[in-house]
């Protein structure tokens, strides 16, 4: 059995490595290294609660510090991992320490996507949303009045829309594609989103390319032009076009890398030392590489590395879920709908709760479950037992999906 774990990242599946480690009842030696200066917080509520002062910072914490002390597990915030020095099993931090592991986990995430700086996307007042300085960055400059553009319409964008509407910010959002959710979901809940957003008075502008955030005379970001020739003023720009999982340290120790760090069933990387799981990996999953952006996926993976480092030979089979919170509306999504032909709308019992079953052929895939949590649990039982639900069956009004899922 190891001896001394480093984990790289100060993630969830950081954390949840970490925690399990111990619930495994590993007794040696944890060390986090985190290059930020924060505790280790939760993520998807920055874009939402976070943004618009409902939730604090002690709040997003993943536990409070004296969880760390109580655990034996060693903390270096504000430290970042540079190297790896996989023949000596050392990792190489930016003080020049080295830290001895005989098992190593990249827990390292993923960061937003910026705008070019030839269109604009380094202008101070064009911002991403990923972390928490990105999100105190916002918050503390958003104000009722202001105009806030939005480039891109997928959750992190239409969260941050939400969030910036409620604040009585004139929010416009901008979508290269046909459509909002094009990449993540179907159209009938797309035009949910689309609906609810306008209801609040925000403008969606889809199948709409920017060409460029123009500066004015104090260089900050004053319109955001379209490729129809109109322009958009702004007093503030939020980019939310999506993230790319934090590989450099795996590539430079020459770990195989597809578009994340490749892993196997097992979470280990192609070093049989180094393991990874959460948003940086590449897991096999379906019989396909896959990525899973998602909180389930960060504990899950974490979990499952934490058990084989201990010595319990486990394997990781995901049951995807995901979810997201605009206004009112709560939607929680079960499965992944990657291939679906087609979507059967379903009513739940609650007035105004919908869900949007993904199906391919006959077999079900995921569901888009709205303001309807009973409709979503069945849908996670039904999806984890591996029953047979079919389109005619979800179609049919009747049909006892609770009675089918028990």
């Amino acid at each position: 059995m190891s001896k001394s774990v480093i984990i790289i990242g100060g993630s969830h599946a950081a954390v949840a490595c970490a925690d399990n480690l111990r619930k495994q009842g590993f007794d040696g030696r944890v060390t986090m290294v985190s290059a930020e200066a924060e505790l280790p917080y939760q993520r998807p509520p920055l874009s939402k609660g976070y943004m618009s002062g409902a939730v604090s910072l002690e709040r997003l914490h993943l536990r409070p510090v004296e969880w760390y002390k109580d655990n034996a597990i060693g903390l270096k915030l504000s430290t970042a991992a540079t190297s790896i020095d996989r023949a000596v099993k050392q990792v190489v931090a930016d003080a020049g320490d080295r830290l001895d592991y005989d098992a190593l986990v990249l827990a390292t995430g993923a960061s937003a996507r910026h705008l070019p700086a030839e269109v604009g996307g380094n202008l101070p007042n064009v911002h991403v949303m990923r972390d928490i300085a990105d999100a105190d960055a916002l918050k503390h400059v958003m104000k009722p009045g202001q105009s806030m553009v939005i480039i891109g319409g997928g959750y992190i964008g239409l969260e941050a829309a939400a969030e910036a509407s409620k604040a009585g910010l004139n929010v416009t959002v901008i979508e290269a594609a046909p459509r909002i959710l094009q990449r993540v979901a179907c159209r009938e809940t797309a035009d949910v989103f689309r609906t609810l957003h306008r209801s609040h008075g925000v403008i969606i502008r889809e199948d709409t390319q920017i060409v460029g955030i123009e500066a004015d005379g104090n260089g900050m970001a004053h319109a955001v032009a379209l490729d129809d020739g109109t322009h958009v003023a702004c007093d503030l720009v939020v980019v939310g076009i999506g993230v790319t999982p934090n590989t450099q340290l795996a590539l430079a120790a020459g770990l195989d890398v597809a578009v994340g760090i490749t892993v196997d069933e097992h979470g280990r990387t192609s070093d049989e030392d180094i393991y990874a799981c959460g948003d940086c990996t590449v897991l096999p999953y379906q019989n396909m590489p896959t990525r899973l952006e998602s909180v389930q996926n960060a504990h899950d993976q974490a979990a499952v590395v934490a058990a084989n480092i201990a010595g319990d030979h486990t394997t990781y089979t995901p049951e995807p879920w995901f979810w997201s919170d605009q206004y009112d509306t709560k939607l929680q999504i079960a499965g992944l709908n990657r291939g679906y032909d087609t979507v059967v709308t379903r009513r739940g019992k609650r007035e105004g709760s919908v869900s949007h079953f993904y199906f391919r052929g006959d077999d079900f895939l995921a569901a888009d479950c709205l303001n309807d949590g009973a409709t979503y649990m069945m849908c996670r039982k039904v999806l984890a037992d591996g029953k047979t639900l079919t389109p005619f069956m979800a179609a049919d009004p009747a049909f006892d999906l609770r009675a089918f899922a028990k």
